[in-house]
């Protein structure tokens, strides 16, 4: 499929730039960021560093778009709709980089998708699959060293081993703690459970999790009654 980018950012404006919550958000946070408990005073919801870079970026009609400042899940998030759509690799990157240009985020990023790849694919264990797939790769080695790292973590306790390997949303960490809840989770909703649970950006795990389990187990697999206390889930299913 070919890919234009002009709607998604389209939509990045819309939906983060100015006009919206987020921004408004945005600007209130550095209204109030010298005030000890700011966050009580600013309940959120928050805008990611690489999602402020990108849409400055936008306004200014820069030709790269994507931040650069952190390794955030940002770039995952933003192709994640596209890539369950049929689009391929190439295209996702294009797709990516709108959104961050940081090296690290396109990898990991890249590296997700290759295991809900394979999890859409039928492989019986998708996180063993990419190891075996790529284990000659360059590009993926440190990711694989860390699988393999955690692989012999499994046993232990989430909420702790999110501790040590990472509760912030930058790589590596997210992707390695996601990694953990995976491979100690037989489902959707144990996973994303103990995902909230352990604290920290979980939101930046949950979005790799959810779609992993969603890949494997089909879309029966998600709890109906999150399904409902979703607000655009209607809207999203009505076009399928």
């Amino acid at each position: 499929m070919r890919i234009s980018t002009n709607d998604l950012k389209k939509n990045i404006l819309k939906n983060f730039g100015p006009g919206s919550i987020y921004w408004k958000n945005l600007r209130l946070r550095s209204k109030y960021k010298k005030v000890k408990d700011w966050r009580d005073i600013v309940k959120g919801p928050w805008i990611h560093q690489n999602v402020i870079e990108t849409v400055k970026n936008i306004k200014l009609k820069k030709k790269s778009t994507g931040g650069i400042k952190v390794n955030e899940s940002d770039g995952f998030c933003a192709s994640l709709p596209y890539f369950l759509y049929g689009y391929d690799f190439k295209s996702l990157e294009k797709i990516i980089t709108t959104v961050t240009i940081s090296k690290t985020s396109h990898k990991y990023a890249l590296a997700k998708f290759h295991i809900i790849d394979l999890a859409l694919k039928g492989a019986k264990n998708p996180i063993n699959g990419f190891v075996k797939k790529f284990k000659k790769s360059a590009d993926y080695k440190i990711i694989i060293d860390d699988i393999i790292k955690i692989r012999k973590l499994k046993s232990k306790s989430h909420s702790l081993i999110v501790k040590k390997l990472g509760m912030a949303c930058s790589y590596p960490g997210t992707f390695n703690s996601s990694i953990h809840a995976i491979l100690s989770s037989t489902n959707y909703k144990g996973a994303i459970l103990k995902t909230i649970k352990a604290g920290g950006c979980n939101c930046s795990r949950a979005n790799f999790i959810g779609a992993y389990f969603a890949a494997l187990r089909g879309f029966n697999s998600i709890p109906k009654s999150w399904i409902k206390k979703t607000f655009p889930a209607k809207k999203i299913l009505n076009q399928n």
